[in-house]
């Protein structure tokens, strides 16, 4: 049951990078006028619509990306995220490969065995 006076806010939302860049940009200009970083994320989230917890996901990354914090950056994940659908598509091929050699092998048998 929702709590009155409080709408319930759609989960999955996705936001356009120029919101995202905007967002993160509000973060890391006006940072200095919070007391703390996490000030900052709940004000800003909360006067741009979203949750506190999707501007602060955006921010962690922002900081990898700018060598500011550990963990892979936006095009190293991407690259991962390539190199993971190529190696899904490789196994794919591979075990077709595997089945038309063991369905042509059994073909060479059973022609072999006839007179």
């Amino acid at each position: 049951m929702e709590s009155e006076g409080k709408a319930r806010k759609p989960t999955g939302t996705r936001y356009s990078d120029e919101v995202r860049e905007r967002a993160v940009r509000m973060v890391f200009e006006h940072q200095h006028e919070y007391q703390t970083q996490g000030a900052a994320i709940r004000s800003i989230a909360s006067k741009m619509g979203m949750s506190r917890e999707t501007l602060r996901n955006w921010i962690i990354q922002a900081e990898r990306d700018r060598g500011q914090r550990a963990g892979a950056t936006t095009s190293e994940l991407a690259r991962l995220k390539e190199l993971e659908r190529e190696n899904r598509e490789l196994r794919t091929a591979n075990e077709i490969l595997r089945k038309a050699s063991a369905y042509f092998a059994q073909a060479e048998l059973d022609r072999r065995s006839k007179p």
